[in-house]
């Protein structure tokens, strides 16, 4: 062999073994893509929440070396809360090697990726939001809107007011606004709150508000001449502050103010202040510094200078939420690994698989660091949300405190409703219900 031609052969067999290397090493990574909006009038509300997702993937990384060996890799896509951006961001990341799931962070946006991760086999993950129906696997293969929806939250609301009139009799002739983000995020509570209304005989009207929210005069006008006896605020980011700001113009109570759980974190009142004071809102989660899971992102991420964002915001609400979404999605790839292999890179569908077998008792949750963040939440293949729990917790002026008890959604008037639903989704798109057989895949 002439000197060329070794000199050759060892080059090409270097580079193949470089190539396989490098081919081994990306085979070990789990890419997550993160959606997120930074920028604008959402960016308040959903920066704590990215950084929240972010930090969790740093500390299982950091803390646990990935997941049985597989480390954790992300990129975020700045999408502005549009839901065309949102869309781009899903088309250029759906591709990438070690694909995880979809975090859409936006109903509009889960709304225009539905049939596309039905088509492409890719699970979106809607913690708290997107589309109510897609609680029934059996219709919506990839949607997993877990530990709820705007129709167990609107539903958890309307109980909680019950409990203060001293029954859900005393609520017949009542009047309740709902004051909401005009967009699929707004609309979405309506159909639950019209059925309730049938049921108990209290006066719903409606009032939509503008996107992103920052002029709502004419809204609170409405609710100064319709004088209701309580509103429901069904707001995000900016719009949430602003409502509190001319509920405390037009003299309206604000503890007669009721907010989703995208309406109850810091950035929606801490900038009213002792204007806000009284305001309620449901509490998906817990929060604070105390759970052991912020204590450990403190300690391993934050402590060692790698903190996503500043400190302070860590155990914050939202931040906590990102935090759990982040978790859930680990444990459905460990799920998924316990089936198809430990140590392996999971594919989309078999994460679909782990999402919608997840069996998070008391007992994980507690060794997992999530106590007092979260209930048990269990996944099935006909139940994709696994949880259907919420509490209510009151401004006090400066920070969220007093806490009420948990509340279950009532899944007899809910389920009637989401598989009606379901069953007009697959009439539509002319698909058919997963069988027994499909649910074992």
């Amino acid at each position: 062999m002439t000197l060329r031609k070794f000199v050759l052969n060892a080059t090409l067999l270097a580079t193949a073994a470089l190539s396989a290397g490098a081919a081994l090493a990306q085979a070990k990574e789990q890419f997550f893509p993160l959606l997120s909006y930074r920028t604008g009038a959402y960016g308040p509300n959903g920066t704590p929440w990215a950084n929240g997702k972010q930090d969790y993937i740093k500390l299982i990384n950091a803390r646990d070396g990935g997941i049985n060996g597989v480390k954790l890799t992300f990129e975020e896509c700045e999408t502005g809360y549009a839901t065309d951006r949102g869309v781009e961001c899903y088309e250029r990341l759906k591709s990438r090697p070690g694909v995880t799931l979809i975090d859409p962070q936006s109903t509009g946006i889960t709304f225009a990726l539905t049939d596309k991760a039905q088509a492409d086999k890719i699970p979106l993950l809607t913690l708290g939001y997107g589309l109510s129906v897609a609680q029934d696997g059996m219709a919506f293969r990839y949607n997993f809107p877990l530990m709820g929806s705007y129709w167990t939250g609107a539903d958890i609301l309307l109980q909680h007011i019950a409990k203060k009139e001293g029954g859900w009799d005393k609520l017949r002739g009542k009047k309740i606004a709902h004051v909401y983000h005009d967009s699929p995020f707004g609309k979405e509570p309506i159909p639950l709150l019209q059925e309730r209304e049938k049921m108990h005989g209290f006066q719903l009207s409606l009032i939509p508000v503008t996107a992103p929210g920052v002029e709502q005069k004419a809204a609170w006008l409405q609710v100064r001449q319709q004088r209701p006896d309580y509103v429901l605020l069904w707001g995000w980011g900016v719009m949430n502050s602003t409502a509190l700001k001319e509920a405390q113009a037009t003299g309206y109570p604000r503890d007669k103010i009721y907010g989703v759980w995208w309406a109850g974190a810091e950035p929606d009142a801490k900038d009213v202040g002792e204007g806000a004071k009284g305001y309620n809102a449901l509490a998906l989660n817990g929060y604070g510094t105390q759970p052991k899971v912020i204590q450990e992102i403190l300690k391993n991420v934050h402590g060692k200078g790698q903190g996503t964002g500043p400190k302070d915001e860590v155990g914050s609400v939202l931040y906590t939420r990102g935090v759990i979404i982040q978790m859930l999605s680990i444990e459905a790839v460990r799920r998924a690994q316990e089936r198809f292999g430990k140590g392996k890179v999971m594919t989309p569908e078999q994460v679909r698989w782990g999402l919608e077998n997840l069996a998070l008792d008391q007992k994980r949750l507690d060794a997992l660091g999530f106590n007092e963040v979260m209930r048990p939440l269990s996944t099935s293949c006909a139940d994709h949300m696994g949880s259907t729990w919420a509490r209510v917790h009151i401004w006090d002026g400066s920070k969220w405190g007093q806490m009420s008890e948990w509340y279950q959604a009532d899944e007899q008037i809910i389920k009637p409703m989401v598989k009606a639903g379901a069953e007009k989704y697959l009439s539509d798109k002319k698909l058919t219900r997963r069988t027994t057989q499909d649910c074992q895949s």
